[in-house]
Order: structure tokens, then sequence, then C-alpha cells
């Protein structure tokens, strides 16, 4: 047999069944007596991952075990979407006009790094030592999902660019199709207002053995092999 599923494998195919079900023998109002019932399942299923199966295991869990918490969330979350929004500098989510990254005396002015998302920014934050600033594109480049250069900020891009200040701006889009079409956009961009780019490495990962890695992987390390 082939490899055994993971929890999160298990909990996608049982949402898949439970879907299947749903489509081809009944609609989710009728699988509950109460309405507003199958509309907490069907607002759950907005989150990322979540099919009806672990929607519906969420709602009842909420209502049968934790009444209390769900009223934070509730509370929480509408909060959060009511005050949180982008900071006018990076667009990263921020809940004043400039986040704190961008205001911070302490962080250095001529280093900026290009994320795709608020995620990936608090992930560089949190691994590295990196005290420059950020810009956040809230995407990558994708014509067939709508999002092209204006969407990704890329006009405030430029202006901060043209400002003076940015020395080196370093790219740290995925290693996507998109993630490197959009790197190539910004490397074009930075070169036209005369600030040097630079990419993140991407490779062997550190204890990774060869053997183990995907050859994609082991090609783009070979390719971009630098001298000792």
């Amino acid at each position: 047999m082939g490899d055994s599923l993971n929890k999160s494998d298990i909990a996608s195919l049982s949402d898949e069944i439970f879907e299947s079900r749903i489509t081809n023998h009944e609609s989710p109002n009728s699988m509950s007596s109460s309405p507003l019932l199958a509309d907490l399942i069907d607002a759950l299923r907005c989150l990322p991952g979540v099919g009806a199966k672990t929607a519906q295991r969420m709602a009842f869990h909420v209502l049968e075990r934790d009444r209390d918490g769900a009223r934070k969330l509730a509370e929480r979350l509408a909060l959060a979407v009511e005050r949180i929004g982008n900071c006018s500098r990076c667009r990263t989510f921020s809940e004043e006009e400039v986040c704190v990254y961008c205001a911070s005396p302490s962080r250095d002015r001529g280093l900026l790094c290009v994320v795709e998302t608020p995620v990936d920014q608090l992930a560089i934050e949190q691994a590295t030592g990196y005290r420059g600033q950020y810009f956040v594109l809230l995407g990558r480049l994708s014509p067939l999902d709508g999002l092209g250069p204006k969407q990704l900020g890329l006009d405030l891009l430029a202006t901060r660019l043209a400002e003076g200040e940015v020395q080196e701006l370093i790219v740290a889009t995925n290693p996507t199709v998109e993630g490197e079409a959009t790197a190539h956009m910004l490397s074009q961009l930075a070169r036209a207002a005369g600030v040097r780019a630079s990419r993140l490495a991407h490779g062997v990962p550190l204890g990774g053995e060869l053997e183990f890695i995907d050859r994609g992987t082991l090609a783009h390390a070979f390719g971009g092999r630098q001298e000792l």
C-alpha cells in the first residue's frame, strides 16, 4: 500500500464524501430542523480547508460545549473586520494608518522586502534577523484571477522606490510560476528606479538529504550553486 493518510487527508476526504452526499441527495438546509444552524454551518465554510462536514462539526461543538467561546469569537471577529485595515505604505494588516514596521525609527529604510501576504511577512519576521521594512503585495500576478500590477499595488511600490530611500529591494515571493513572474516584474521595477534587486535563495533545506529532495528543488539548487 502507499503512504498512510494523515489527519488532514482524512478530514478532507470526509468533507468531500459529505459534500457529495449533499449534492446528490439533499440540501444543507434539509439536514437541520434549524435554519439558523444551517446558516451557521454554511458561513463556517468560508474558512480555508473547511468543508461541509468540518463546518458541521465546528457548529455543533460551539453550540454543545462552548457557547461562551463562540460569543467571544463572534465579538473579536466583528471587531477585527471593523478595525483592521491596510497600512498606507506597505499594505500589511494594521489598525493604524501606518503600521508598526513602517513607523519604527529603528528599522533600516534602505532595505525593502517584498512578500506576497502578511503571513509571509510574519514568517520572515519570526525566523530571521531582518530589520528592514516590508511591502505586501496581497497576492501575486495571476491574470486569470484578476490580479495584475494595479491589484498588487505596484504603483505604490514604484512611488516608494522613487523616493530614493530604498537601496535594495529584496524579492521574497514564493517559488511558483506566478511567484517567479511576479519576481521578474519586481526586478524590472527596481531596475527602472536604479535600485538593487535581490532574490531569496531557494534549494536544499538545512539538514536535508539529497536522495529525499524532489527533482525540481534539487535542479533549482544546483543551478543556483555558489562559490565557496
